[in-house]
């Protein structure tokens, strides 16, 4: 696995981020065109896209960074097939080098429900193990999502 580093992504590169998108996230997310997830990441300030590559030079994770409210916070996506192996956190660690503080939102139930109709799991456990610490009082509760904020410090 690598990681390429872009500040912005080709037209071939954000239909596999949506795809991936849609794939991994909870249903009620759903990026539905191209054109709604421009709209997303156009929404974004200084934003940083860490594409993590398989050997083949396939797509299997995403990470990214962005400015909201004099904060920087981040989001990351992996392939349900290599979670658990160490992938996550080497992306992680990656936006972790050129961040002093990160924070996300993370769902914290596991009653969300994938596009393929499985389980959405919460990656909370994922978060506490790589040294974030859950801001339990900062929640947002919306039609679209239900989460916590998360915080790492250097």
């Amino acid at each position: 696995m690598k990681i390429i580093e872009r500040e912005s992504l080709s037209v071939e590169e954000k239909e596999i981020l949506r795809e991936l998108w849609n794939n991994e996230y909870p249903a009620r997310l759903k990026c539905k065109t191209v054109a709604d997830f421009e709209l997303y990441l156009n929404g974004l300030l200084e934003t940083k896209h860490y594409l993590l590559f398989d050997d083949s030079d396939k797509i299997n994770g995403w990470a990214f960074t962005f400015l909201r409210e004099n904060e920087n916070w981040f989001a990351v996506i992996l392939d349900h097939e290599i979670q658990g192996r160490g992938n996550g956190s080497l992306l992680i660690n990656e936006i972790k080098k050129n961040n002093t503080s990160l924070n996300g939102w993370v769902i914290d139930q596991e009653n969300e429900i994938k596009h393929n109709a499985t389980f959405y799991k919460s990656p909370m456990q994922f978060y506490i193990k790589n040294d974030f610490i859950i801001c339990s009082e900062i929640r947002i509760e919306n039609e679209k999502l239900s989460a916590v904020k998360i915080n790492w410090k250097r």
